[in-house]
Order: structure tokens, then C-alpha cells, then sequence
């Protein structure tokens, strides 16, 4: 933009702009990135309307391709707030805005814990999601589980009243449950989430200790036993 000077000697104003889609895993085409329902650009305190408590701008695209179109003379790195639709939760991505070309692109990847159907249904449009599910950990052998029942009432939490309780929560709830599940499991927990029949497994006993205790103290919490 050579007719619309900067004010800062040595950097031109130049005009540029972003857009959001996806990648088809099968064919490497490009997609709408309709997995999204709004994309927050966190760009440099000198854009746009600033923050007197933080000092960032911040734009917000509720419509793909989530495009934003600046004008500025400086790189810096941004960064980028996807929200996923059907509550797929917030996902930062990292742009390193730079003008050494007059086109470039950036690949970022995504990990979706137990999306859920509509969710799920947008993302198979772009590539496979796996068969019947997500598996974590590995299953417990029938032989394992009275020495797991003695370790756990030797820790004073009956693990049977814990999943009777566990069965008797709403569903808000249990999805409360499962994200505290998520956040807390170890490599030896095992989970399966049955996308299909929207349905999702634990084995209490391969759970951690504080995990367990955080479920009881969550089910007395809820239900007052």
C-alpha cells in the first residue's frame, strides 16, 4: 500500500487477511470449516478496539470462512481461538504473521476428546474418525479385579455404591463425570467411548486414586449419599 504511508519509517502498511478451513485427510482438498461456530483473533494492541485491562484486540468471526482482513506494517505473532460447534470446547492455534510472502498457509491439527453426534458427523466428512469410538488404556482381565476391590476399600470408597451413585445422576452430570474423567485418567485407565450408541465406558477400578475419590465426593455432592 505504497499511497498510504505507515508513520514508521523502513516498515510499509500493507493489507492482508486470513481465512479458516479444513483439510480432507483423503484427498488434501479444502473444506468449510463448518466443525466451527466462531473463530477470536487475539491480534497486536494496535488493532482495532483494545482492552483497558489487557490491551488486546480482539476479533470475533461467527461465520466461515472466518475471515478477517487488516491493514498494518508489523509481523507478530497472533493467536487463534476456534470454538468447535455442539460443545467441542476452545481450541488455540498459533500464527506467526510475517510478510516474506505474498501467500503462504499453516497446518494445525486438532484432537477432539468424545466429540459429540453433530460434532461427530461434520468430522467424518473430512476424513475417517475411527470405527465405533475412542479406547483408552487397557482392558482389565477378569482375574485382576478382587485385588483392585481390596485396594479400594482398604481407601474406605465402596466402589460398588460409587457406581450405583454414578448410574443415578442426571445427564448433565455425567457429562460433568466424563470430562472429570478425561481431565484426571492415567495411561492405565481404561475408557471407551461408544460414539454409536452414545455410550461411555470407565472400569472404576483401573481409575486413579484421586479420581476416585473426586467421583465420590462429586456423587455425595449431587445426590447426598
Amino acid at each position: 500500500m505504497p499511497d498510504k504511508p505507515s508513520g514508521v519509517e523502513g516498515f510499509p502498511m500493507r493489507s492482508w487477511k486470513i481465512s479458516l478451513v479444513l483439510l480432507n485427510e483423503n484427498d488434501g482438498s479444502e473444506m468449510p470449516a463448518t466443525i466451527f461456530e466462531k473463530a477470536t483473533y487475539k491480534l497486536h494492541p494496535t488493532f482495532g478496539d483494545r482492552n483497558q485491562l489487557t490491551r488486546t484486540a480482539l476479533k470475533v468471526i461467527k461465520k466461515p470462512p472466518f475471515k478477517i482482513s487488516e491493514e498494518g506494517w508489523g509481523e507478530f505473532d497472533m493467536r487463534i481461538i476456534v470454538s468447535a460447534i455442539d460443545k467441542g470446547g476452545d481450541h488455540e492455534l498459533s500464527h506467526d504473521l510475517n510478510f516474506q510472502q505474498e501467500r503462504y498457509e499453516a497446518e494445525h491439527k486438532i484432537t477432539f476428546k468424545n466429540p459429540k453426534p453433530n460434532l461427530l458427523e461434520k468430522l467424518k466428512e473430512s476424513g475417517p474418525v475411527g470405527a465405533g469410538g475412542e479406547e483408552n488404556g487397557v482392558k482389565p482381565k477378569r482375574g485382576d479385579e478382587s485385588a483392585k476391590k481390596r485396594k479400594r476399600s482398604e481407601k474406605g470408597v465402596d466402589m460398588e455404591k460409587l457406581a450405583e451413585s454414578l448410574q443415578r445422576l442426571g445427564e448433565e452430570d455425567l457429562l460433568q463425570v466424563v470430562e472429570m474423567v478425561h481431565n484426571n485418567k492415567t495411561a492405565d485407565t481404561y475408557t471407551k467411548n461408544d460414539v454409536e450408541q452414545g455410550e461411555f465406558h470407565v472400569d472404576l477400578y483401573t481409575l486413579p486414586d484421586s479420581l476416585v475419590r473426586m467421583l465420590w465426593d462429586y456423587c455425595v455432592e449431587k445426590l447426598g449419599t
